[in-house]
């Protein structure tokens, strides 16, 4: 039986993969077209250092996990090992599976560094987080870069009630690392119907007080903001502006109106839902990214009394879990950058009949606030108008 060693498969390998040096990526990488840069070391070397752009793919998962970043069999990829030798061998491999233009770094990662080209060191989870995050990581979409992105968030809910209750819920599970919560309302027995976050031992105490404590029994990594206040003209952009995204789960007209008028002036993502009986829905606002806003749908406040609240007309008490974990959804794919948030899109869910449906948002050019000329370019209270007192965020 003849035997081959190594020595003879890497020889070959070599023969049928062209390699670069660590100055010709450089360079590449510099270009207007700069190939898929993958480092196949394994994790322990890959969090001393790698190069900034870097896809970390560990050896053993490059074949399995290598079309999720190019499916196209022509991308140019480049791949990195320490020292150039496990990156010729993966380099053959993708050549098998059909990849046309593939390369290995001469070198490696050694090679880069020896060179005194820059590095980073990749911010990684630790085992702990690694474990309790684990179905998140399994997936491609989300992965350790997406729960690290999920950890450095932070997350406004506006009103802890109904909407505000699962939103917060699965955004700490997911292990959003800063959630804010803006509620000046204290628990009633009849807000556990619905308001799932809290007890019965919390009626009578702050809304905040309870939901921080219940994130921080569910999930000692995120650290929750109290805003026991009311929210103002005053102090809306001042507690909006440190935040990356807002969700909305207020259930009266002046909250709803300031939040949107805040969010589009400070240019912040809003997901923006209301609830009422057995109906709820749920949309995505990001003007800074062209879309309409919530003025473009509803340019004004509507005349007092002509829409009533939760508190006249009920809730369906699972209604605002479905329709806020909605919201975290939503929330969840704005911080990771993946699938298709509902930006100019209404999703409207009907529970007696069990039905989904969908509304183009279109934004109009005339909107006071995010049109072509806008009137809007402060924020006021909107109490005088909707003719309500200014009651919390129920729902």
């Amino acid at each position: 039986m003849n035997y081959v060693s190594v020595i003879d498969l890497l020889e070959q390998a070599q023969q049928l993969v062209r390699e670069i040096s660590v100055q010709q990526l450089h360079r590449a990488l510099s270009g207007e077209n700069p190939p898929l840069l993958v480092d196949i070391r394994e994790l322990d070397e890959w969090q001393q250092g790698t190069i900034a752009g870097a896809i970390f793919i560990p050896r053993g998962n490059l074949e399995f996990r290598i079309e999720d970043e190019a499916f196209d069999r022509d991308t140019p990829i480049a791949l990195m090992c320490a020292g150039g030798v496990r990156s010729i061998f993966a380099a053959k491999s993708l050549q098998d599976m059909g990849y046309t233009d593939v390369v290995s770094v001469a070198g490696g990662f050694e090679g880069w560094k020896d060179a005194g080209f820059p590095i980073k060191v990749p911010q990684t989870l630790s085992a702990e987080r690694r474990a309790r995050y684990a179905r998140h990581i399994i997936m491609p979409e989300v992965g350790e870069a997406g729960q690290l992105k999920l950890l450095n968030a932070k997350v406004l809910l506006i009103g802890a009630g109904g909407l505000g209750s699962p939103a917060a819920i699965y955004l700490a599970a997911a292990g959003v690392g800063t959630i804010g919560l803006v509620d000046f309302d204290v628990v009633d027995t009849s807000n556990l119907q619905r308001q799932i976050i809290h007890r019965l031992d919390a009626v009578g105490t702050p809304k905040v007080q309870s939901a921080a404590e219940t994130i921080a029994r569910l999930n000692p990594d995120v650290h929750v903001i109290g805003h026991q206040v009311q929210l103002t003209s005053q102090n809306a952009l001042d507690i909006i502006q440190n935040y990356d995204i807002v969700l909305n789960g207020s259930d009266n007209f002046p909250t709803r109106y300031l939040v949107n008028d805040a969010c589009v002036l400070l240019g912040k993502p809003l997901v923006d839902a209301s609830i009422f009986r057995f109906d709820g829905n749920v949309t995505v606002y990001d003007t800074a990214h062209g879309s309409p806003c919530y003025r473009c749908r509803y340019p004004d406040p509507p005349p007092p009394g002509e829409v009533p609240s939760c508190a006249e007309g009920g809730v369906l008490g699972v209604l605002p879990g479905i329709i806020g974990s909605l919201q975290a959804v939503e929330a969840i794919k704005l911080i990771v950058g993946i699938g298709t948030p509902l930006v100019g899109r209404s999703l409207q869910y009907d529970a007696l009949e069990a039905e989904f449906r969908e509304f183009r948002v279109r934004k109009n050019p005339d909107c006071p606030v995010c049109g072509e000329h806008p009137t809007v370019t402060e924020l006021i209270d909107y109490q005088e108008f909707c003719g309500i007192p200014h009651r919390g965020t129920v729902h």
